[in-house]
């Protein structure tokens, strides 16, 4: 797996500093509350995993699992709940917690799913923002990193389901993906 990656964008030491700040972020935020954090399977769960025990605040957790990829590199902008919510919502505060937003479509599409259920509030949290492939706009209360727009993999993000094990996040070679 390690020969399919170009160059290590974010090291595992760079990924747990600023995953330790965002968590103090969310904990002052919301000092006095508790939060559901819904994470967005597959890739959202280790960075949520790990952000989840940087919030010193009460935490309650769910799923959502999506998709609009497939094994492509590239959204295909439809939407498909594949599991939807265990828990309610309504009157609750929500954290959706995402690996990468680029296009902002299937974010879209769950902040509109997720609203009309009545949460107390709504924010987003992401480990990754690519704002260069934004097709709609997305108000990000959390961000981890802005990058450029490479396909990258590692740390929960994954092509055709490989490299999500990976303890960084890499940019994948071109021709690990273009077979």
């Amino acid at each position: 797996m390690i020969n399919d990656i170009k160059e290590i964008m974010l090291t595992r030491e760079q990924l747990a500093h600023r995953i330790a700040e965002m968590g103090q972020e969310i904990s002052t935020d919301y000092a006095g509350q508790e939060i559901l954090m819904i994470g967005v399977l597959r890739g959202a769960v280790i960075f949520m995993a790990d952000l989840a025990r940087a919030i010193d605040i009460p935490v309650a957790i769910d799923f959502m699992a999506v998709s609009s990829y497939g094994s492509a590199t590239t959204s295909s902008g439809v939407v498909r709940i594949l599991k939807d919510l265990d828990e309610t919502v309504e009157g609750r505060h929500v954290l959706i917690v995402e690996d990468i937003i680029d296009s902002g479509l299937t974010l879209n599409y769950l902040l509109e799913n997720i609203r009309s259920r009545k949460p107390a509030s709504v924010k987003i949290c992401t480990l990754l923002n690519k704002p260069d492939r934004r097709k709609v706009p997305v108000e990000i209360a959390y961000n981890g990193f802005t990058i450029p727009d490479y396909f990258v993999v590692g740390y929960g993000l994954d092509f055709a389901e490989k490299y999500r094990n990976l303890p960084f996040v890499g940019i994948l070679k071109p021709e690990a993906y273009n077979l």
